[in-house]
């Protein structure tokens, strides 16, 4: 009876499913954007010396954008009652799984340029082998990720019987 009560709870948590937001793409590659709209700019003078050359350096440098577009767009990160689940890739995709009862800490970070469009990172640092250190990019500032991460996280150490164990000088 007691595991079925557990199993239940758990389950009470719906899925979130984050995706980074478009804006993230910008400040990721801001400057590839202006130069690859120079470089469309400067082929089109009268003026410029191998302007098919030029046209095909940004033709290729937009091909480049446009794959790192769908890639940041490809990003899914699920986070149910026992797992965050993060899928990325455009040709392959790739899963991590992270059991929540590992996670340890958390960070939220903000650069000028995701300060300016309202974004952040947050950071999750665990316990697990293969993903110490997890990056969730572009998420909205006024979602409150850590909180939401920090209960699920409390509720999955608490009905696993996982405790910290921590050395304090």
């Amino acid at each position: 009876a007691d595991k079925t009560m557990t199993e239940t709870t758990m389950h009470r948590y719906r899925t979130i499913i984050l995706q980074p937001h478009w804006l993230q793409f910008v400040i990721d590659e801001l400057p590839e954007i202006i130069l690859t709209t120079a470089l469309f700019f400067a082929a089109g003078l009268e003026s410029m010396p191998m302007p098919k050359l030029i046209l095909c350096a940004a033709g290729v440098m937009t091909l480049f954008l446009i794959y790192n577009f769908i890639y940041l767009r490809r990003i899914e990160c699920r986070i149910n009652g026992e797992q965050l689940i993060m899928e990325h890739g455009v040709f392959t995709r790739k899963s991590d799984y992270l059991e929540l009862y590992r996670i340890v800490d958390f960070n939220e970070h903000r650069t000028i340029m995701q300060q300016i469009f309202g974004l952040k990172t947050v950071t999750i640092f665990s316990g697990d082998r293969n993903t110490p250190k997890l990056d969730i990019i572009g998420v909205k500032n006024d979602l409150d990720l850590v909180s939401v991460l920090r209960e699920r996280v409390a509720f999955c150490k608490k009905s696993s019987g996982v405790y910290e164990i921590t050395n304090r000088y």
